[in-house]
């Protein structure tokens, strides 16, 4: 999810915020497809990314994603200053579960994903500026990683998300070069 896409789009103007988009989309494409994620879906500012387990799992594939997408902003940053006099950022939840996959729609089709865990992660998601943290991960993700030296859990505690009965333990995600 784009930090302050509101205040970016009201200084753009909706044509500018619409290239800027493109841009932004189409650079953090690559991370995706390296890191074997799939794009579900666009969600105004929001890209929504899934893996299957054993893909998001694998060599930290979910983790590594997020990291190489802000590297990769972080390369493009003179373009952006230049075409938009801005840097975007974004921040992500993290989190593990079943969904059913469908078809739905009479006039315009379309294929969805439902469940739990797309609701528990955008709640998730949510609570990044309550943390001041760029990423937030269920400790149920966090059990099934293999996190190593590069990537270092900090426990956050233990959050009722809204709308949901059970707690949830959340993490952030330290860099090696994060101490």
């Amino acid at each position: 999810d784009m930090k302050s896409s509101t205040t970016i789009a009201e200084s753009l103007g909706h044509i500018k915020y619409f290239q800027m988009l493109r841009d932004y989309y189409a650079d953090l494409t690559e991370p995706v497809i390296k890191y074997s994620g799939e794009i579900y879906q666009y969600v105004g500012d929001e890209m929504v990314v899934s893996w299957k387990l054993k893909n998001g799992l694998q060599k930290n594939n979910c983790i590594q994603c997020f990291f190489a997408m802000k590297e990769t902003i972080r390369e493009q940053a003179a373009k952006y200053k230049q075409k938009f006099d801005l840097l975007p950022s974004f921040k992500a939840g993290f989190h593990v579960g079943k969904v059913t996959t469908g078809e739905i729609g009479v006039i315009k089709k379309d294929i969805i994903f439902t469940g739990d865990v797309l609701n528990t992660t955008a709640r998730i998601q949510g609570l990044c500026n309550d943390y001041q943290v760029d990423v937030l991960i269920s400790g149920e993700l966090i059990k099934k990683l293999d996190l190593d030296s590069q990537f270092r859990p900090k426990a956050l505690g233990v959050n009722e998300l809204r709308g949901k009965d059970e707690k949830l333990e959340l993490y952030t995600i330290l860099t090696s070069q994060e101490n």
